[in-house]
């Protein structure tokens, strides 16, 4: 895509804004030309830099997500196991059958249900996340807060990943992880590595315009797939909770990227999708995938310690955009750029 239409696509998302009074009911497509629902709006808000009005709408945006597959939750709920020692089975998995967005947890429910992530459940039920409201009157005990550990899946439900950037674990101070990987909530300081990342698509496209934030909501919303490869860390303690399942999982998140994303609105095939693999350990989760049917992109991370011996100079954003315009066409709904402003 050209530096011209990227800054196009920027200018319908603020217009979208200014037009939106209320709400429609069906969750529409981030086209230029397709209205925003209040769920894109929030999105919107922070990518325009209006941090409180966006973090005010971030919770309800990535709860409220309009399902687009007929599995209902419930039933996976209702068939769990309530009985013998608590935790019992319905406990610790009441966090997947609330919050995981029922288009990923149709393709999960088995895996959820195996020995290794009961175990990873009971580890994180004896940290202190046990459900939904944990943080509600008390000290987080890990990060990122309940609600928001599988929000990757709210903003980007399986159908709609266009893109997927790999991250290792969440960010481990307080108040910056909310279950995007590199993204930060509104009014946190832009860590390094998202800086790094703002100063590449800056030199791929000059005239981007830097973000004064580092949330990356308007990216998930519009097919951008922010996974870590572990979902929970313990405060200040980066990689706390590494080798505990996570990795088993997420892998798993990515097998099903492989086979169902990018297949749009009726359910076709996946056409595929891009894979923006920072650092080994990053290349190491993707290397099964097909990579004939994706566009898999390596390079050193963007930290401090490691762009530049690699990362910067990849043009990792200008070819993702080339080949999704190649395979979804120019009025694709998926953007890596514009970032959000």
């Amino acid at each position: 895509m050209t530096t011209k239409r990227q800054l196009g696509l920027a200018e319908a998302f603020l217009n979208a804004q200014q037009r939106v009074t209320t709400p429609p009911a069906k969750r529409p497509r981030l086209s230029a030309a397709a209205p925003l629902s209040t769920s894109a709006t929030a999105a919107v808000a922070v990518a325009t830099g209006q941090a409180g009005e966006a973090g005010a709408a971030e919770t309800t945006a990535s709860t409220s997500s309009t399902p687009s597959t007929s599995f209902p939750p419930s039933s996976l709920l209702s068939s769990l196991s309530s009985t013998g020692s608590s935790p019992t089975e319905s406990d610790l998995l009441a966090l997947e059958c609330s919050t995981l967005h029922p288009s990923w947890l149709e393709h999960l429910r088995d895996e959820i249900r195996k020995p290794y992530f009961l175990d990873l459940k009971r580890f994180l039920w004896k940290e202190g996340l046990k459900g939904e409201k944990d943080c509600e009157g008390g000290k987080l005990k890990v990060f990122p807060p309940a609600r928001d550990v599988y929000a990757w899946s709210r903003y980007t439900p399986l159908q709609d990943v266009k893109v997927v950037i790999l991250g290792q674990d969440p960010y481990h101070d307080d108040g910056q992880a909310h279950g995007l990987c590199f993204s930060v909530r509104p009014g946190v300081k832009i860590p390094p590595s998202l800086r790094n990342i703002y100063k590449e698509i800056k030199e791929e496209y000059p005239a981007f315009d830097v973000p004064k934030h580092g949330n990356l909501i308007s990216w998930a919303r519009s097919g951008v797939l922010l996974l870590n490869t572990s979902l929970t860390v313990s405060p200040h303690k980066a990689g706390s909770h590494s080798n505990r399942g996570w990795e088993d999982f997420t892998d798993k998140v990515i097998e099903l990227v492989d086979k169902h994303a990018g297949a749009g609105e009726n359910g076709e095939k996946g056409k595929g999708v891009v894979v923006l693999a920072w650092g080994a350990w990053a290349a190491k989760r993707v290397a099964k995938m097909d990579k004939k049917k994706h566009l898999i992109l390596t390079s050193a991370h963007p930290s401090p310690l490691s762009a530049r011996r690699g990362f910067f100079g990849n043009s990792h954003f200008r070819k993702a955009n080339e080949w999704l315009q190649q395979k979804y066409g120019r009025e694709s709904h998926v953007a890596l750029l514009p970032a959000p402003r």
